[in-house]
């Protein structure tokens, strides 16, 4: 009797824990050289070296190459761009990719990885990029990208994880470590508040300090306790001083207060005065030294010393060593690895493209759907984002390929179809978008003629399925109700078109959310206003204009209310909100329990629901958990994204989903203390589908 007795209580524990979703552990990276023994063997080589040596190091050379030192040994290390895959450059094939590496591939944007809401397969994304630098003997690669999406303009959206300081943070850790992982650095940038592209080199982002600890630098702070080896500084000034060369921005914000202890390098071309780029806590000067250029001068005049030198070169020496970046080759048996990146990247869009809107249940197209027309902008062009982020990829899949492999004849492609095909189609799917770019800021709404388009099929046929590809959220307020589906696809690399396309037929079921809000108009947004009075947008690099172009100022007024915490505080109600995405099926809410009613702050708050896939089809739902402070010293966002789980469910089944809390997670920086402050007090968990969708809620309260 016992013995049955203890197997039935092992039989359900068993039960129990397949379907509970336990809360993973924070990734955390190790080089393969300790810090310290790295310091200790940089130490005896900066001890050997001669002042031109030392000097030479400071600064890069061949644009993407670090400079070797021959007499000691030390070989130039390569870096590349960027996030979403390896940007080859054509200047650059005689000298590794050609035979090394003659493709790579072209991943998703970051933005729709952020889609996605799977840490998981943001590590898997970033070792599969981490593998291509390994093959190709690549050693840094200029990425992630990390500014938060403060205004739906920017040109560089593509590139970055969001307006959510927890979910890029989230996203961030685990590529961090699925990069690093392969030996390859990763560079976290832009540090700091680069979150427009408009003249970046002169805008000025003014921004108080408990904005840049809870809004900009936590994922930053997220990719460092995660083990990143190397920040890049951003070209905008801060509060009035160059990232790149401020003391505040590299020592006192980025050493000091996050813990940085590896490289920092400038970003390319974005410093001016070589004593204060010294003096800033900045080790390498990126493409050259021009900044630094006259550094003997320098210290002939006793401006500088030669240990700021020293430092410099020890943090490069250290960094590269610990990586064993010096001992980097190319290695093309990861060649054979490519067909398992490009399934990583296939799955990547399958999980990250988000369904909007689906009246009357027009998706996935039935069987009774005879007759489906294909028209708009990118039916053979893949949609891209432009600047140093582009990857154009290799093995490219169309949307006119993807769609006719799933519907066959049922298909009719007409880039610019007549309105009797438009009219007389069963469904139409209208393929539309931008192409944004680094370098400029793009308007938030459509141009005339896209509009124009958009508006004429849906006003002859509403059984239209409008395809999004873009970097950022768009102006769909005119048509918007006008059609029946909408699904936001970014850009989704050399083969997202399958992933669209089998959500279309049914194939796959959508499960992305959004990582941002989407406004009705940009007049909504928190960074409205932001280009100077009479000036307007321009759409190419503009390099001699933004030289000439002055300093101008970018105040960060919204503080903290940044994206949905913005949009509710002024009862804003936005076109779509964070976190939000639509499925094939349904999902019910229950049980919501909490470890205790009332905890302290050196306690854990466990909090435990039970989700059910209440429809008929196997899909995927995103348990996201938000923290509301009732009451506090400084003004708090009405709710704040603390936990997230994501997990697929079949037709009826249940699971436990087990998030953890911590008192970071009930804190708030504050400018007096310069610490993280968790006030006692009382808070109510609400957790929900997106951040306008709370089904759960639950009061607890805090104590010292």
């Amino acid at each position: 009797m016992k013995n049955s007795a203890l197997t039935l209580i092992l039989v359900l524990l068993m039960i129990a824990c397949k379907n509970e979703i336990p809360q993973k552990e924070k990734p955390v990276f190790t080089p393969p050289v300790s810090y310290e023994t790295a310091s200790l063997w940089a130490d005896t080589i900066v001890n050997l070296m001669t002042l031109d040596e030392k000097i030479s190091l400071i600064g890069g050379n061949r644009i993407f190459f670090t400079n070797a030192i021959p007499r000691l040994g030390i070989p130039a290390v390569m870096m590349t761009d960027a996030t979403q895959g390896i940007h080859l450059r054509d200047h650059f094939h005689e000298i590794v990719y050609e035979p090394v590496l003659p493709k790579s591939t072209a991943f998703p944007s970051p933005i729709l990885l952020a889609s996605t809401w799977n840490r998981s397969l943001a590590e898997q994304y970033a070792h599969s990029i981490g593998e291509e630098c390994k093959a190709a003997g690549i050693a840094v690669l200029l990425g992630p990208g990390m500014n938060i999406y403060r205004i739906s303009q920017c040109g560089r959206n593509f590139e970055y994880f969001g307006e959510d300081p927890y979910l890029a943070a989230s996203m961030i850790e685990n590529y961090v470590t699925g990069l690093q992982s392969t030996g390859t650095i990763a560079t976290l940038k832009h540090f700091v508040a680069n979150n427009t592209d408009f003249f970046r080199r002169k805008s000025n982002s003014v921004v108080d300090e408990r904005s840049l600890h809870e809004i900009y630098t936590r994922a930053f702070k997220a990719g460092i306790d995660a083990g990143a080896m190397a920040v890049m500084t951003s070209y905008n000034p801060l509060n009035g001083e160059w990232c790149g060369q401020s003391r505040y921005v590299i020592d006192t914000l980025l050493r000091q207060q996050l813990g940085f202890k590896w490289l920092v390098m400038t970003d390319w071309w974005s410093v001016y005065d070589g004593e204060q780029v010294i003096e800033s806590g900045q080790d390498l000067e990126m493409p050259y030294r021009l900044a630094t250029e006259n550094i003997k001068p320098l210290l002939d005049s006793h401006k500088i010393t030669v240990e700021h030198i020293n430092r410099m070169v020890k943090s490069i020496l250290t960094t590269l060593y610990a990586m064993k970046s010096f001992d980097r080759k190319p290695d093309i048996s990861l060649l054979s690895t490519f067909p398992q990146h490009e399934e990583v990247a296939l799955q990547t869009a399958r999980e990250g493209v988000v369904l909007l809107r689906n009246e009357n249940q027009l998706l996935p197209l039935n069987d009774n759907v005879k007759n489906i027309l294909l028209t708009g902008q990118f039916v053979d062009e893949i949609a891209r984002g432009g600047g140093s982020g582009t990857v154009e990829g290799y093995n490219p899949v169309t949307l006119r390929s993807a769609l006719q492999d799933e519907f066959g004849e049922k298909l009719t492609v007409s880039k610019k179809a007549k309105a009797e095909q438009i009219r007389s189609a069963d469904a139409v799917i209208l393929s539309i978008g931008t192409l944004d770019s680094e370098g400029w800021d793009r308007p938030f709404d459509l141009p005339d003629t896209t509009e124009n388009m958009i508006m004429h099929v849906a006003n002859l046929n509403p059984h239209t399925v409008v395809v999004v590809n873009s970097g950022s959220g768009i102006n769909m307020s005119a048509w918007h109700d006008k059609v029946e589906a909408i699904l936001y696809a970014w850009y989704g690399g050399q083969n997202g078109a399958k992933a669209v396309a089998e959500i279309i037929s049914g194939k796959v079921n959508p499960s992305g959310k959004l990582p941002v809000t989407i406004e009705k108009d940009f007049k909504d947004s928190p960074g409205y206003g932001y280009i100077p009075a009479g000036e307007t947008l321009y759409n190419d690099w503009n390099e001699e204009a933004e030289k000439l172009h002055p300093v101008f100022d970018v105040p960060y007024n919204e503080g903290v209310f940044v994206g949905y915490r913005w949009y509710e505080k002024k009862a804003i109600v936005p076109l779509y909100p964070f976190g939000f995405g639509l499925s094939y099926t349904s999902f019910s809410y229950s049980n919501l329990k909490v470890s205790s009613r009332s905890f302290r702050a050196d306690e854990v708050l466990t909090v435990v629901l039970t989700v059910t896939n209440t429809g008929k089809t196997t899909g995927s739902e995103t348990v996201q958990l938000y923290v509301a402070d009732q009451d506090s010293k400084y003004p708090r966002p009405a709710k704040e994204l603390k936990g997230f789980e994501k997990f697929s469910l079949n037709p009826g089944e249940s699971k436990k989903v087990v998030i953890k809390l911590d008192k970071k997670d009930f804190s708030y920086w504050s400018p007096e203390k310069k610490d993280w402050v968790a006030e006692p007090g009382k808070f109510t968990i609400l957790v929900g589908s997106s951040s306008t969708d709370i089904r759960l809620k639950k009061e607890v309260e805090l104590s010292l």
